[in-house]
C-alpha cells in the first residue's frame, strides 16, 4: 500500500526528480537486501513452525483465533521478502519489479494491518479475560469471531485492490519508481489508503496502551491483595518472607509479558509511522524538498519499513512465550520433556482461561 508515491498535481517534475535523485545506492541495492534475505530464512523457519502447530490446536478460543489469523499474515508476509530482495538489489528483470509494484507490495502492508488489527484484538480479549476471568467461551461468540476476522481481512483486501488495478501503465524505461506504473487515479485512491492505515494503526495502537495499562492495574492489584492475605495470621516470619519472594517473581513475570506485547508495536510498527507520514509528504509534493532531504525521508522509510518486517520473526516468540497451548503441542509433537524453559514461561497465558500474568499476551 505504500510505493514510491509521486503526486499528480506536479507531472512535469515527476521525470526530473526520478532522473536526478536516484536512490540506487548502497543502502538500497546492497544492505537492505542482505537484511531482508535474513529476515527470509528466519521467518520462513519460524513461522512455518508456528503455523503446524498452530493448525493442531482447537480453535476454542478468541486468543487461538486470533493468532491463527496472524500466523497467516505473516507467512504471506514472509514470502514477500525475496521480491523485495530482487527489485531492490536491480536483480529483477523489469516484469518482476511490475510484479512488485502491482501485487507484492500490496500484500506486504495488507499482511502489515492485518496483524495490527489483530493485536488490537487480543489486546481487547486479554482485557476482558483479565477483569471478567469467570466468563465463558461459547461457540457462538467463537463463530462471531471467526465471522469478525473473515471481515477484516475482506475489508483490507477491497481496500487495497484499486492499487492493483490502477498500477497498470508501461514503464517507458528500464528505470521507474512504482508511482511511474500509477494512473492519477491510482495516486490518489493511495494517498486515501495511506491516510486509512495510520487511523488503522494509531487506533489500535490506543486500544493496545489502553487494555494493558488495564491489565497491569489489574493484576497489580491481586498480587497487592495476595501479598497482604500472606501477611495476616500467625505465620512465622520465614514462610513470609517465602510468600512474598514468590509474589515479588509473579509481579516482575507480569511485567516482562505485557513489556513483550509493547515491544512489539514500539519497535516494529511506531517508528515506521513516524516515518511514513513526512515520506508520503516528500514524494507527493517534491518540489518542496531537494533530493538530499527526498533521499534521507526515503532511506528513513526503509529503516523503519524493516523493523516492522521484524514483526514476522518477533510474533512467533510471542507465541512461544505466552501460550501455554502452543508451548505444549510444540512440545509433544518434538517429544520435548513439558518442563524445558519453565523459568521463563511457567505464567504464560493459557488459551481459554486467564489466571494472574496470562493475560498478558
Amino acid at each position: 500500500m505504500d510505493g514510491n508515491i509521486t503526486s499528480a498535481l506536479f507531472p512535469k517534475n515527476h521525470s526530473h526528480i526520478n532522473s536526478t535523485c536516484s536512490r540506487d545506492n548502497f543502502f538500497k541495492m546492497t544492505i537492505l537486501p542482505v537484511l531482508y534475505s535474513c529476515l527470509f530464512l528466519v521467518g520462513l523457519s519460524f513461522n512455518s513452525v508456528a503455523m503446524w502447530v498452530f493448525f493442531r490446536i482447537p480453535s476454542r478460543s478468541h486468543f487461538i483465533i486470533y493468532l491463527k489469523n496472524i500466523v497467516v499474515a505473516d507467512i504471506v508476509m514472509t514470502l514477500t521478502f525475496p521480491f523485495k530482495v530482487l527489485s531492490d538489489s536491480n536483480m529483477a528483470p523489469s516484469y518482476m519489479r511490475i510484479f512488485v509494484c502491482r501485487v507484492s507490495s500490496v500484500l506486504f502492508y495488507l499482511t502489515m494491518y492485518i496483524s495490527i488489527i489483530f493485536f488490537g484484538l487480543i489486546s481487547i480479549d486479554r482485557s476482558r479475560k483479565t477483569l471478567m476471568p469467570f466468563k465463558g467461551t461459547t461457540s457462538a461468540r467463537l463463530t462471531r469471531r471467526k465471522l469478525l476476522s473473515g471481515a477484516i481481512w475482506s475489508f483490507l483486501l477491497i481496500l487495497c485492490l484499486p492499487n492493483v488495478i490502477l498500477t497498470q501503465k508501461i514503464p517507458s524505461s528500464s528505470h521507474f519508481n512504482c508511482s511511474d506504473l500509477k494512473t492519477e487515479a491510482g495516486l490518489f485512491w493511495h494517498e486515501v489508503v495511506n491516510h486509512i492505515c495510520q487511523v488503522i494503526f494509531w487506533g489500535n495502537f490506543i486500544t493496545v496502551i489502553i487494555c494493558y495499562t488495564l491489565i497491569s492495574k489489574e493484576l497489580y492489584k491481586s498480587y497487592s491483595r495476595t501479598k497482604s492475605h500472606s501477611t495476616e495470621g500467625t505465620i512465622s516470619l520465614a514462610a513470609r518472607r517465602e510468600t512474598n519472594r514468590k509474589s515479588s517473581q509473579a509481579k516482575r513475570k507480569m511485567n516482562a509479558n505485557v513489556f513483550l506485547v509493547l515491544a512489539v508495536f514500539f519497535v516494529c510498527f511506531v517508528p515506521f509511522h513516524f516515518a511514513r507520514t513526512p515520506y508520503t509528504i516528500s514524494q507527493t509534493r517534491g518540489v518542496l524538498f531537494d533530493c538530499k532531504l527526498r533521499l534521507f525521508f526515503f532511506q528513513l522509510k526503509e529503516s523503519t519499513l524493516f523493523l516492522s518486517s521484524l514483526n514476522a520473526v518477533l510474533d512467533p516468540l510471542i507465541y512461544f512465550f505466552l501460550c501455554r497451548s502452543f508451548r505444549t503441542t510444540l512440545f509433544k509433537t518434538l517429544h520435548l520433556p513439558p518442563g524445558i524453559c519453565s523459568w521463563s514461561t511457567e505464567r504464560g497465558s493459557d488459551t481459554d482461561t486467564v489466571r494472574g500474568s496470562s493475560a498478558a499476551t
